[in-house]
């Protein structure tokens, strides 16, 4: 895997992601992949749920 890192989490955390990439029958770099775009899009997903602003409609 190239340009990889190492990330500090919890024990708890980390049980957590090896359980969830098990369930999900991969990688845990793949698990923690998928959390990070899910993210994106919730972060998207509430930007365009804010009502646009006086100076965005014309």
């Amino acid at each position: 895997m190239p340009g990889t890192t190492t990330i500090r989490v919890s024990r708890t955390t980390c049980d957590s992601l090896n359980e969830l990439a098990d369930r999900r029958g991969e990688s845990v770099a793949a698990t923690v992949n998928r959390a990070v775009e899910l993210l994106e899009q919730e972060a998207i997903g509430i930007k365009l749920s804010t009502p646009l602003r006086e100076d965005e409609l014309e």
